[in-house]
């Protein structure tokens, strides 16, 4: 497969989670009536993984406000992450993928080395997490994995697709949520 591209279709996919097994993303993205937000980060030990992941957190209600979702894809053991965190701990699934067939399939990058990683959008973010009191946890899957996020409607038409460039680059909950909102 070729990487997608704004105007495509998100291929079909099964997924499980820490805490659900053989659920599909054609069925997901008809569970809103607005859009749904697929994003790919590195792993839940990871420190702008979970400072991400505590932001989109935070500001889920306004996701929710304009009818859309967001997918958390993560290259954590399913296991492994049923016992760090709880259900409730997060207001989105948590699609695990430790074996990273969906970063491969959709052609997610990987940095070239841990240097090309970084750029001045990663160090402010890794400032901010830092100061949040988030601490870099258990390693687990492909440390040089960049980012990457998808919009897709219910019938899984992508309306915007990036690939990021460093470990930071994925648009802010601000910026998601006026791509969530755009038609």
């Amino acid at each position: 497969m070729s990487k997608l591209e704004r105007g495509k279709y998100m291929p079909e996919f099964c997924y499980q989670t820490p805490f659900r097994n053989n659920l599909s993303i054609s069925d997901t993205v008809k569970l809103v009536k607005g859009k749904t937000a697929l994003i790919f980060l590195r792993y839940y030990g990871c420190t702008l993984c979970r400072y991400d992941m505590y932001l989109y957190a935070e500001y889920y209600k306004e996701v929710k406000k304009c009818g859309a979702q967001i997918l958390v894809v993560l290259q954590s053991d399913p296991e492994k992450l049923a016992i760090q965190i709880k259900p409730e701990d997060f207001p989105f699934e948590i699609i695990c993928d430790p074996e990273q067939k969906l970063y491969k399939q959709l052609e997610i990058p990987v940095a070239k080395s841990m240097l090309k990683m970084a750029d001045a959008k990663t160090f402010g973010k890794m400032v901010s997490a830092k100061k949040s009191g988030f601490r870099h946890g258990e390693y687990e899957g492909e440390e040089l994995q960049l980012p990457a996020m998808f919009i897709m409607d219910q019938k899984r038409f992508l309306s915007y697709v990036q690939y990021g460039k460093s470990a930071g680059d994925v648009p802010d909950v601000k910026q998601l949520i006026t791509l969530l909102e755009a038609n």
